[in-house]
């Protein structure tokens, strides 16, 4: 027997013993009495290493209610090492919006985003990590510049010129089908592209300056619905296996390249502050680089798919409960007459907005609102939500929930006639636009776009579908990434109303 080789295999298993001891000391001293520390939300078994991402399917809003049921309005999962933490009632959804607001402030940003070189990371109001002094001042800048009261009222001829524009073009066509998905996307996009850049990005045909931005945002929307194994397994964080980085990085050059011209040529001009038009000149005005500016501009693309998505959401379940579309045109035509839709109507209008509610209750463009992470460490609900874990609130599930809503699964715009509910997020039965700091930023623009939108389709056409399908055989299945969609989109016929 060698006796060095021994001996230098004894002193190595004395220090892997030495290390192995002082890495149990710490991990021990990491851990909180049990006594002391709250358990973690009940949940479904979890498969080791992949968790219970693959028991979501292509509904994960619908899957989770169910699984909700089961375990409580307030469990834990797993997808892949990640702890995700789903709240599916109106405590639940109190507790985290409201009372642990702070703490459960954080944003989930998809790990390519957070890497060297992203067009988006912190730049962007949705993809700011946390609610620091950053996020505070671009908060600023949309509530000032883009959507406050001031700009709200000064953009009102706009809005109506674009949806008047949209009645014309529907007008033209007579007889002829239509995709309403692509005429609403155009419709908002327009409106969105007037108020930053004060022009059109396309046509109803999709031509234009904007051509294929309907299909950069479709696209970039895709990959926020695909799985991405460095998000699942933050071991990974850093690697890009799945090319999601580069893909996106891609889109967002394409879609930047739709306005840099504008951006230059402005950029060329003087900005005086009593002479300012929209938000372009606002941004230019504040000595922003084009790398400040295009993540900031890039806010129209979650809001025309909402906007167009729950218009289509809307005349579909129009459609399908003639009674109601009965109503509607009765309000509209005791209010409005024989004129076209104005934004000053929208107050006299309550059975239009009980119908816009009505929508965003059974089809809420973002089902599970987006993913908060916390900041810290917090209690909810009796239970430990640790830091860094990813939080959903499942609104489509509350706002389908029984033991809340009177047959919830029927479109019934009278249960908002008299209910004193709004989208203001201070009634957490009610959240489509969800609440606290993390709100949507575009409420005050969606709250008076949509409404105007509905009620001009309505007012002035007649709508039939292709063929001899009925109203009642209409798809209603879904498809979710960012946005919930319908699954199969609504072509119809509109026809002059007399």
């Amino acid at each position: 027997m060698d006796l060095t080789t021994l001996a230098i295999g004894d002193t190595n298993l004395f220090f892997s013993l030495i290390l192995l001891s002082f890495f149990t000391f710490l991990i021990m001293k990491s851990i909180k009495p049990a006594s002391k520390r709250p358990p973690l939300p009940p949940g479904p078994y979890s498969w080791p290493i992949v968790g219970n991402i693959f028991q979501m399917g292509n509904s994960p809003h619908v899957t989770l209610a169910k699984l909700a049921k089961v375990h409580g309005p307030l469990m834990s999962l797993r997808f892949g090492s990640r702890l995700v933490v789903v709240g599916s009632s109106p405590e639940a959804a109190a507790e985290i919006l409201k009372i642990n607001d702070r703490a459960l402030s954080g944003r989930v940003v998809a790990n390519a985003f957070q890497v060297k070189g992203s067009k988006l990371h912190n730049l962007n109001l949705v993809f700011t990590d946390e609610c620091d002094d950053d996020w505070r001042v671009l908060r600023n800048i949309y509530r000032t510049e883009v959507f406050s009261s001031k700009v709200m009222q000064s953009q009102v001829e706009l809005r109506e010129k674009k949806v008047n524009e949209l009645v014309k073009y529907l007008s033209a066509k007579t007889g002829q089908i239509v995709k309403v998905k692509e005429i609403g996307l155009a419709c908002a996009l327009n409106i969105l592209s007037n108020a930053f850049f004060s022009t059109d990005l396309t046509d109803f045909e999709g031509k234009g300056l904007g051509e294929g931005m309907f299909q950069y945002i479709r696209s970039f929307a895709e990959l926020g619905g695909v799985p991405q194994l460095s998000d699942l397994y933050p071991i990974l964080s850093g690697w890009d296996l799945q090319g999601f980085y580069k893909k996106a990085m891609d889109i967002l050059d394409r879609m930047f390249a739709v306005w840099v011209d504008i951006v230059e040529e402005r950029r060329k001009k003087l900005i005086d502050v009593s002479s300012r038009r929209d938000f372009m000149d606002a941004l230019l005005g504040m000595g922003l680089t084009n790398e400040q500016i295009n993540p900031l501009l890039l806010l129209f693309s979650a809001g025309i798919e909402s906007t167009s998505a729950t218009t289509e959401w809307a005349l579909t379940e129009l459609l399908r409960n003639q009674e109601t579309m009965e109503k509607l045109r009765n309000e509209l035509t005791t209010v409005v007459g024989d004129d076209t839709i104005r934004e000053s109507n929208l107050s006299d209008l309550p059975y239009l907005e009980a119908c816009v509610k009505e929508t965003l209750r059974l089809h809420p463009p973002g089902p599970l609102l987006l993913p908060h992470r916390a900041v810290q460490e917090c209690e909810v609900m009796g239970y430990t939500i640790p830091k860094d874990s990813h939080v959903l609130v499942n609104m489509w599930a509350i706002a389908r929930d029984p033991t809340i809503w009177d047959d919830p699964s029927s479109f019934k715009p009278e249960r908002f006639l008299k209910s004193g509910l709004n989208y203001m997020g201070i009634n957490f039965e009610y959240i489509p636009f969800g609440s606290g700091r993390r709100m949507c930023p575009g409420l005050p623009l969606a709250s008076r776009v949509v409404p105007l939108l509905v009620a001009s389709l309505v007012h002035h056409f007649d709508w039939f579908l292709p063929g001899n399908v009925k109203p009642s055989e209409i798809d209603m299945n879904e498809i979710l990434d960012v946005t919930m969609l319908k699954k199969d989109p609504m072509y119809l016929i509109p026809k002059i109303r007399k």
